[in-house]
């Protein structure tokens, strides 16, 4: 199993501006675009209850059981003791796997917030003033407005609203009320208006989002040194291309293999009807690193491609996730493993925006040599210490050219 951390922001406010009104407005807007979003809510009361009294599981629970699990078709839960309080962060990376988690409260998790402040609410209204005031006279959102207002009478607010102030942390506004907006602009940060739902979703799918991966295994064809088709040689007793898509299906928002074997490699839309496998015909008639990556990006989907050799026998999802991570992180066109033979690019992963039209144009103007796509693009290198932190056991490039090499290698690895 295959854990992809989550994408997490908080919507943060005082009593009653309305959080989770937002909170379930943005989420319904989210799943109605197409996301997985999961949700966590910050309750200050101790020992709430979540389970109905009189019930099994509230009985097991009463009975002095420290965790219980109630199980449904079709949903789960768990209720467990803990001593204190559990960091929003942990309970974040707790829950991998979903476009992005939408937190309501915690305002000290250090995550990226969405300030609402309503006109409706009195307490609002003051923190605004003291946040357009604060703009107005150019204070940093990094201040301790605690500490400045005990010698500034321009910020009168008690001291329980200047700590639930905006930070270097805020990222959107939702408020009604014109200072918010003014006080925003000045900061630079994106104001919305309460019923800007929409646009709030816009402007999270455009930032804040998982991005989708595709997954792009190359199998070209037949090939000289191995005898015939590297996807179709046989591994443990089944076709290669089968083990590949089989440790990296659970990272693919879409699974694409390159092939001109299109018609022998059928077979795999019957073997995981559940992945919708797009076979895809190389775009050039040459060999190369180059064409072969021009063939993944444009006819991926998504922002993000991972391209992977067929050949790869270890090639690993855990490091697919890893180097996306490092590429939405950096802002790097593509993250490619180096190690002291150089480059890894068939076990690299690509920003398609930024890579597509490098690689168009070098192949429009004759230049095939990789190096020369690498000298065009921002590349953020991935360590030999990076690759084992990823994936502890290694061996993620080991890859075959001729039956002998993969017949030490299945020997090795069946009698691991």
């Amino acid at each position: 199993m295959v854990d992809i951390p989550s994408p997490a922001i908080a919507v943060v406010g005082r009593h009653n501006s309305g959080k989770t009104t937002l909170v379930v407005k943005l989420i319904a807007e989210l799943v109605e675009r197409g996301y997985d979003v999961g949700s966590v809510k910050h309750h200050h009361r101790e020992n709430f209850e979540i389970d109905i009294p009189g019930k099994d599981s509230y009985r097991h629970r009463h009975a002095g059981a420290s965790e219980t699990v109630i199980a449904a078709p079709g949903q789960v839960a768990k209720i467990k003791s803990i001593v204190g309080e559990l960091e929003c962060a942990e309970i974040v990376r707790s829950m991998p796997g979903h476009d992005i988690v939408i937190v309501e409260g915690y305002r000290k998790s250090g995550l990226p917030t969405i300030e609402i402040m309503r006109s409706g609410n009195e307490k609002d209204a003051l923190v605004a003033g003291a946040f357009v005031e604060g703009a107005r006279s150019g204070i940093s959102l990094d201040t301790d407005f605690i500490q400045k207002s005990r010698g500034d009478r321009a910020f009168e607010a008690d001291a329980d609203l200047l700590q639930k102030m905006p930070t270097a942390n805020t990222i959107a506004v939702v408020t009604d009320i014109d200072e918010a907006v003014e006080a925003a602009e000045i900061y630079g940060i994106p104001a919305f208006g309460l019923e800007d739902v929409a646009g709030l979703a816009e402007y999270l799918e455009g930032r804040y989002m998982r991005p989708r991966i595709t997954v792009v295994i190359q199998a070209g064809g037949e090939s000289r040194r191995m005898g015939q088709s590297k996807a179709l040689v046989p591994f443990a007793g089944r076709p290669l291309i089968c083990r590949m898509v089989e440790r990296l299906s659970p990272v693919a928002d879409e699974l694409i293999i390159t092939t001109n074997e299109g018609e022998k490699l059928a077979f795999l839309h019957e073997a995981y009807p559940e992945l919708d496998i797009r076979l895809v015909p190389d775009l050039h008639d040459y060999r190369g690193a180059l064409p072969g990556i021009h063939t993944a990006l444009e006819a991926a989907s998504n922002p993000f491609v991972a391209i992977v050799a067929c050949d790869m026998l270890f090639a690993s999802a855990k490091l697919v996730v890893a180097e996306s991570i490092a590429l939405k992180e950096s802002g790097a066109d593509m993250v490619v493993p180096v190690n002291k033979h150089g480059y890894e690019p068939f076990h690299a992963i690509y920003r398609r925006s930024g890579c597509l039209p490098a690689v168009q144009d070098l192949l429009e103007n004759g230049i095939k040599r990789a190096q020369a796509f690498y000298d065009r693009v921002n590349v953020r290198e991935f360590t030999q210490a990076e690759v084992l932190a990823a994936e502890p056991m290694g061996g993620c490039f080991i890859n075959a050219n001729t039956p002998e090499e993969l017949r030490r290698i299945e020997e090795t690895f069946l009698s691991a």
